[in-house]
């Protein structure tokens, strides 16, 4: 009774080591296209492609431009493309403010991967900027909320400009609803109609 315990103990370790052999993958998900479709899959952030809309509110201390090309009111071709829809829409100017602009690259404090170049930020959205046009590598605490995870992110300036900046409305040429008080363009990325 005992021979036959210990075969039969045997056997069915023989028989199930059999079914994990892993020689038989025709049921078994393949996990080397899984990894080569997780490998593949974009992760770079576009900015380009969300709702830059939002209040007509500006950062306190922030000057309104005295003789600005575009006149608040005025129409203007957008010569950017920030985001999809962008370059060639009409637009017009809701605002217009004389301050010094900064690209940016940080990382969201929702997560994600780090936005490299992001235009554009304006000195008065940068938290305790002072008024000294800051340099290129320094790091600051962005007060801008263009973007989800922007405000409060720690970021690095890239390039500063002092320029006329603009607050625009249009219509994207993709289609879509007004984007309403976009934040910003700067003065050579509009043109006249």
């Amino acid at each position: 009774m005992k021979k036959k315990l210990i075969f039969l103990s045997v056997a069915t370790v023989i028989a199930l080591s059999g079914c994990g052999s892993g020689n038989d993958t025709s049921q078994q998900p393949d996990s080397n296209t899984n990894m080569n479709n997780s490998n593949t899959i974009n992760t770079e952030i576009n900015h380009s492609d969300m709702n830059h809309a939002s209040s007509n509110e500006v950062p306190k201390g922030l000057k309104e431009a005295k003789n600005p090309t575009f006149p608040v009111g005025s129409q203007a071709i957008l010569q950017t493309d920030h985001m999809a829809g962008m370059k060639g829409a009409k637009a017009s100017v809701v605002g217009a403010y004389d301050t010094t602009v900064y690209v940016v690259s940080y990382t969201p404090t929702s997560g994600g991967e780090p936005v490299k170049n992001h235009k554009w930020v304006i000195h008065e959205e940068i938290k305790d900027a002072g008024n000294q046009v800051l340099k290129s590598g320094t790091e600051v605490t962005l007060d801008a909320d263009h973007m989800p995870g922007m405000k409060g992110a720690t970021a690095v300036i890239e390039s500063a400009e002092d320029t006329t900046v603009y607050m625009v409305d249009y219509t994207p040429t993709t289609g879509g609803e007004i984007m309403k008080n976009h934040k910003w363009v700067t003065e050579d990325e509009i043109s006249n109609k």
